[in-house]
């Protein structure tokens, strides 16, 4: 019997948010709830309670939040986290003799039964809790059971004994007995809320010269931040900024030869001039990049780098470490290959190699030397193809020096590795939205980010493009899709970005056959256009601005999608937790059709009550309308606006409509006209 707690009888099971039985940890912002859930019960029929215990890594002293009964021995309780960095968390139950006891005191008295010696039981065990309470309680106590030993009215007796002053004051001072507490203490992670809420804007410095014919600058990027601040991005994501390799440089639209003067791939790293750590000449110092990163957060910006393990043949790394590569009986290193692609420019690097451990260490100098110029964000390509082990450590390394630092991964990939990406650390991803077309696929995708295990450790960030997609629906779609693609993104997920100057110009020519664009930026200098206003942007600029006011938007969590009786209708709302911040988004999936139907608002989800009118207005127009009860009538045309951007206001009864703004159309419902 050695090892066995006898007396304790609570069982503690299924405790949830649990990632890999505890080995990996949830993850939330600072001021964001966590919910904690947990199968507590014990054998018999003696009453349970259950708390939760919580505290931050570097406190010793454990907070506590008493658990709710949900029904059949579920359990749940919240709380929210104030400081970033490591939390920890687990369950307690134990049986509640007096609550017990109280229940059983009720039940027999309600049963006309013989209570005195249970007045009896009652008033010993208030003399227990008296005996380590503190003086003031102990008065009361030791008054309360003399009461219940000197019963004049066993109505009143029974009156005190079950009344909330004698509850809660034995729930602060009685002692519990035979604790059990969980066998495990389960990791949280608690980020900054950039992490949660951030809005992205991508593009390549080399083209943000503003006349053509030259190689853009640091410079020349500064002089957009006012335009990029106007649309309302927060993130600036950079490509590779170093030295690009001449060996097999690949020239205009991925040709396998170059011209001479063709810039090459960005992601082609590493030359004569230096690799991960250097900065390509053509676009200034390293003086002129701080000063960049600098000029960005006066705007309330932050610069991105891409971090991008793989080298040119003229990486210094080749070089310098020949053991990290992967070398061919030819005596060649061996390139990347995604068959049929090849990419000659591009040497991966060996993570299976014996010196795996100067390897990593020089990888997260790499990471911290950009830190220390400032840079709190990375956006690393392809994570998937290095090693989970890797990523672990060298996330958690550069966190204990900052741990502001987030790490988006861009892994387009089978579902179980970018779900094991985002345990062992990365604190955003790429997702398939990309490729999400219909309303059932985007319900279905949704609902499974925000109501499954993922929501507690995978946060997505929605693209509707990158330099290396160009969807078939953007292709086809024309500016319509772009409207749709990015509001839908904007609003389902809190965290998104897009790659921009070709998004905001509508700019899709594909090549023939290909999710890619013709005309590749990755392989060219680009002269945009950049005083160049368009719809697509003057859209992008709003949805950003409602964004930013409206809190149902800064979270992905809170989604909840509206029937209709028109396929090409999506309808889906969300709301903020005090529920005085409520969306309404209704999408014309067609970009070519008009598109008209009855949708149904979830008003249940939203706290609202049936049969009621209240206001929608619509942020991208200005137009109000008021609704009635759930089902409503839309008409989208998407030449016009393809899509609804409700904020839903519910109407004062008492209110008359000379008192109302003009745009409110009292009908039952309405077109976008």
């Amino acid at each position: 019997m050695e090892g066995i707690e006898g007396t304790k009888r609570v069982v503690i099971e299924n405790v949830k948010p649990q990632i890999n039985c505890g080995k990996y940890p949830a993850k939330r912002v600072v001021g964001e709830n966590i919910t904690i859930t947990a199968d507590v019960f014990s054998d018999g029929h003696d009453e349970v309670k259950a708390a939760v215990l919580y505290r931050h890594e570097r406190k010793k002293k454990w907070e506590e939040v008493p658990m709710q009964f949900l029904g059949n021995d579920r359990w749940q309780a919240s709380f929210t986290p104030e400081t970033m960095g490591r939390y920890e968390y687990t369950v307690q139950g134990w049986v509640d003799h007096f609550y017990t006891w109280q229940k059983g005191l009720k039940k027999k008295y309600e049963a006309n039964q013989d209570i005195t010696v249970e007045l009896q039981i009652g008033a010993q065990q208030l003399e227990n809790a008296a005996a380590t309470a503190k003086p003031g309680q102990q008065k009361r106590l030791m008054k309360w059971a003399g009461d219940l030993y000197n019963v004049t009215s066993v109505s009143d007796a029974v009156a005190l004994a079950t009344g909330p002053d004698v509850s809660d004051l034995m729930h602060a001072c009685c002692e519990r007995q035979n604790i059990s507490t969980y066998d495990k203490v389960l990791p949280l992670d608690v980020e900054r809320q950039k992490a949660l809420f951030s809005t992205w804007y991508e593009f390549f410095p080399r083209s943000a010269a503003q006349e053509a014919g030259r190689h853009g600058t640091f410079k020349d990027c500064e002089r957009l931040l006012p335009r990029i601040a106007e649309m309302g991005f927060d993130t600036i994501y950079l490509p590779p900024i170093h030295p690009i390799g001449h060996a097999f440089r690949k020239g205009k639209n991925n040709s396998v030869t170059s011209e001479p003067g063709e810039p090459g791939s960005p992601w082609a790293i590493g030359s004569e001039l230096g690799g991960h750590d250097a900065i390509l000449p053509e676009l200034g110092t390293l003086e002129d990049f701080r000063e960049f990163v600098h000029q960005a957060r006066e705007y309330g910006i932050e610069v991105a780098l891409d971090f991008a393990i793989q080298c040119s043949p003229d990486h210094p790394y080749v070089k310098e470490h020949p053991q990290w590569f992967k070398w061919r009986p030819d005596g060649t290193v061996q390139y990347a290959e995604n068959p049929p692609k090849k990419y000659q420019d591009v040497l991966p690097v060996n993570f299976e190699t014996e010196d795996w451990k100067n390897l990593w260490k020089e990888l997260r100098r790499v990471l911290l030397h950009w830190v220390d110029q400032g840079v709190f964000i990375f956006r690393v390509d392809n994570p998937h193809t290095k090693a989970f082990a890797f990523w672990e450590w060298v996330i958690a390394e550069v966190h204990k020096v900052n741990p502001q630092v987030i790490f988006l991964s861009e892994a387009f990939t089978r579902p179980r590795v970018m779900e094991r990406l985002a345990k062992i650390g990365f604190t955003q991803t790429y997702t398939y939205y990309t490729w999400r077309n219909t309303a059932e696929e985007l319900r279905q995708y949704m609902e499974e980010l925000s109501q499954t295990e993922l929501r507690e450790f995978y946060r997505p960030n929605f693209w509707p493009n990158t330099p290396d997609i160009n969807p078939v629906a953007l292709q086809e779609g024309g500016e319509p899709a772009h409207i749709t693609r990015v509001v839908m993104a904007a609003t389902m997920s809190s965290n998104y970005g897009l790659y921009g100057p070709v998004y905001e110009f509508g700019i899709a020519t594909p090549v023939p056959g290909k999710e890619e664009y013709l005309d590749s930026e990755k392989y060219e200098i680009k002269h945009w256009d950049w005083g160049k206003l368009t719809k697509i942007r003057e859209v992008i600029t709003l949805i950003n601005k409602i964004r930013k006011v409206n809190p149902a938007l800064q979270t992905t969590w809170n989604i909840a999608f509206g029937d209709s009786d028109n396929p090409s209708l999506l309808c889906y709302a969300k709301w903020s937790d005090d529920f005085r911040n409520k969306m309404l988004m209704v999408i014309n999936l067609d970009p070519h059709n008009t598109q008209a139907g009855w949708v149904k608002v979830p008003l249940w989800k939203l706290k609202m009550t049936t049969g009621e009118n209240y206001m929608v207005h619509d942020l991208l127009t200005e137009r109000k309308y008021t609704w009635h009860d759930e089902w409503n009538y839309v008409e989208l045309r998407p030449h016009e606006m393809p899509v609804h951007v409700f904020r839903i206001e519910t109407a004062n009864p008492g209110m008359g409509h000379d008192n109302l703004d003009d745009n409110w159309l009292p009908t039952d419902h309405h077109t976008n006209e």
